[in-house]
């Protein structure tokens, strides 16, 4: 029996998307931009998708721009970001914890001549509003931090970051990139109070492929893509309308259960970590703060091979981000962890899907490994 703990890689597409994904490709499969019938009742449909994904994000639709994916969003927001405002100064703040589509376009800013700050999080994995505070200068014009690391599972306070943003009336532009919260945790744009907000579908059952920027009313942001003019001149190429009408149900779906959700994978969370702090002592607990994702190691054994003896038994687990391909995470080595801990981490990811029988074979997967590899 399968057993998949690994959604803040990717999930699998709920059947309401799928089936939503399907009805757009064989029933209105017109070009959005295309004037006659065909093409206006796939508009009508882009429009109402439109609609659904800005409702869980709680903004206006305007102020939803689809893209290809949330590293898409992430790097149009801090490109276009920072040279919007370059006049105004070049400097950057954000984290040593972020995703690689932030870590990589920040080092790309930096060969154009930015300074960018990265701030080290804390214990539990997120950063401190106060660390924002003290490396905030008069020439800072972009801060973008994760909303819910995707390693980690820690918050960090954007509203907070925001609020102090504005405290200190400072004009930098706040980017958080929030793919792995959407439909996880409550959160909307205003209570956020960010400029740019990246998003994307499949970490909530719709398909791979689609993702989208909030931009917030008022902030003109330069195009990444140019060509035509979809999205209202703001992102060229036809709209991927069957993954944009999964992701708008998808949406629908996970922002109607996002509470009784939440509450079922926090005790999943918590079952594993009940069980296995009694039967493996050594087991550590590494950050936290959303319900979907723990982090746990056990300091001298090797990730690679735990998850080997875990995928033996059909338990499907991660060492960190699947962009990683295998590396060493970046975020445990931020947080100052030993060597033997960051080689024994397994990211553990859960789902609306995800049962007690799930977090049952992992524990006993991880319980049996240890005893075996300890002799």
């Amino acid at each position: 029996m399968e057993h998949y703990l690994d959604n803040s890689a990717t999930t699998k597409v709920c059947p309401e998307a799928a089936q939503a994904a399907l009805r757009a490709m064989t029933e209105v499969y017109g070009n959005p931009s295309s004037t006659h019938t065909l093409g206006r009742e796939a508009k009508k449909l882009l429009e109402a998708s439109r609609r659904q994904v800005a409702a869980a994000l709680g903004c206006k639709s305007q102020e939803l721009v689809f893209t290809s994916c949330g590293s898409e969003s992430d790097n149009w927001a801090l490109l276009s970001g920072a040279r919007a405002a370059r006049r105004r100064g070049g400097h950057i703040l954000s984290s040593q914890a972020e995703h690689d589509a932030v870590r990589k376009t920040l080092d790309r800013l930096e060969a154009e001549g930015y300074e960018v700050t990265r701030l080290r999080p804390g214990p539990d994995g997120a950063i401190a509003p106060q660390a924002v505070a003290e490396a905030l200068r008069e020439d800072t014009v972009l801060v973008s931090l994760m909303l819910v690391n995707n390693e980690t599972g820690a918050v960090t306070d954007i509203g907070a970051v925001s609020r102090l943003l504005r405290r200190a009336g400072s004009a930098a532009l706040l980017h958080t990139d929030a793919v792995q919260a959407l439909g996880k945790i409550p959160f909307t744009a205003k209570s956020l109070g960010a400029d740019l907000i990246s998003v994307s579908g499949h970490k909530l059952h719709a398909p791979k492929g689609v993702g989208a920027l909030y931009i917030r009313g008022g902030l003109r942001l330069r195009p990444y893509l140019t060509g035509g003019s979809q999205e209202e001149g703001r992102r060229a190429g036809t709209e991927a309308l069957p993954q944009i009408a999964a992701f708008g149900t998808a949406c629908q779906i996970a922002m109607a259960g996002l509470e009784e959700n939440g509450r079922r994978m926090g005790a999943l969370r918590q079952r594993a970590i009940d069980r296995l702090t009694v039967s493996l002592p050594e087991l550590r607990v590494i950050g936290g703060g959303a319900p979907h994702i723990l982090s746990l190691s056990l300091p001298g054994y090797r990730s690679e091979v735990l998850m080997n003896v875990l995928e033996a038994r059909e338990v499907y687990v991660s060492k960190s981000s699947a962009c990683k391909k295998g590396g060493r995470s970046h975020v445990l080595e931020a947080m100052g962890l030993d060597e033997r801990t960051i080689d024994g981490a397994l990211r553990v990811s859960l789902s609306r899907y995800s049962t007690a029988e799930d977090i049952d074979a992992l524990c006993q997967g991880l319980e049996d490994a240890a005893r075996t590899l300890r002799h």
